[in-house]
């Protein structure tokens, strides 16, 4: 099995304000997002104390007692939020069940919220385990990820002939996702294509994650191979997920990928997913379609998009019924 040859990118441009500087920076970002779907973010400008903050507390939420484990447990697929237990997702639904469990961190929402108060998709409190520093810790990490996605986004609108800012209104409250995983050591005796994550893709528009070094990510090449994408210290995987691909008419590509835990030791990751306002209209940009190539899906809002690739992943599981 190869290295894969995903590009590192320094984006502190991003933070420049020069616009030759993102100009080139856009560049570099599309030609990622049309090729291998995946990146390195370097000098991403989130503080590397917080990072492993964040990786430590994190340690300690899933060796702790099943009660505080459990007494934060997953509020279903309309919430996206708390402590998903060990085999209680299927990435691939017609695998058996992964070998993980994580926890899910949502947009910290006031308590008078209109959509909060309402009820709406996607719009619910967080779930807050009883472990020392979790809760400061892992809103600081998702506000610094939220930052970054946000202006990841400009580069994306650069490359893409749109007004830099152009992203930025859909994003503002999004359905983001900070997301805790735990693999166990892989045992010695795996059912029929049970892996530490099944193959899949990312449901929203880009995701920043951040991995030890134990390594285990395989990203899937356009001819079907599996290639290792090993840790680079100090960044962050970055990939493009099934609705920026939509969003951009296929321009951009949704890579599928896995995690294969090594036998003999623990892997722990910590993923941002970047998804969009629950009212975002997720159409076809006008720069991404044209006479010979026209709009490949219908408008769909962004809400409704996430709920259809969420379903299936935790019914397969039997975490959630349909």
């Amino acid at each position: 099995m190869t290295e894969i040859e995903i590009p590192l990118i320094d984006v502190s441009a991003l933070r420049d304000g020069d616009s030759v500087a993102l100009s080139r920076l856009a560049s570099q970002i599309g030609k990622a997002c049309r090729t291998v779907g995946f990146f390195y973010v370097a000098n991403h400008g989130v503080p590397q104390e917080l990072v492993d903050r964040a990786f430590a507390i994190a340690e300690d939420f899933f060796a702790a007692e099943e009660d505080i484990k459990l007494g934060a447990l997953y509020s279903g697929t309309s919430g996206n939020r708390g402590y998903i237990p060990m085999k209680g997702e299927s990435l691939d639904p017609g695998k058996p069940a992964d070998l993980k469990e994580a926890f899910n961190i949502g947009l910290e929402l006031e308590k008078d919220d209109p959509e909060l108060l309402s009820g709406a998709m996607f719009r619910a409190r967080n779930l807050w385990p009883n472990v020392e520093g979790f809760k400061e810790t892992m809103l600081s990490y998702f506000r610094a990820c939220h930052q970054l996605g946000v202006s990841l986004h400009r580069a994306f609108a650069v490359d893409l002939d749109l007004d830099p800012d152009y992203f930025s209104s859909q994003l503002d409250k999004p359905m983001a996702i900070l997301r805790l995983l735990h693999y166990p050591p892989a045992p010695d005796h795996l059912e029929l294509g049970q892996l530490g994550a099944g193959e899949h893709t990312d449901y929203g528009c880009v995701t920043l994650l951040a991995t030890d070094d134990v390594g285990g990510l395989e990203v899937r090449t356009r001819q079907g191979e599996w290639l290792k994408a090993p840790h680079v210290p100090g960044t962050f995987v970055c990939n493009i997920g099934d609705c920026l691909m939509r969003w951009t008419n296929d321009t951009y590509v949704s890579t599928p990928h896995r995690v294969v835990s090594p036998p003999g030791k623990e892997r722990f990751s910590i993923a941002f997913f970047l998804d969009p306002n629950p009212d975002a209209e997720v159409a076809c940009l006008p720069t991404c379609r044209s006479e010979e190539n026209p709009a490949r899906y219908t408008p769909i809002r962004g809400d409704e998009f996430l709920l259809s690739r969420l379903q299936p992943t935790y019914e397969a599981a039997g975490l959630v019924k349909s």
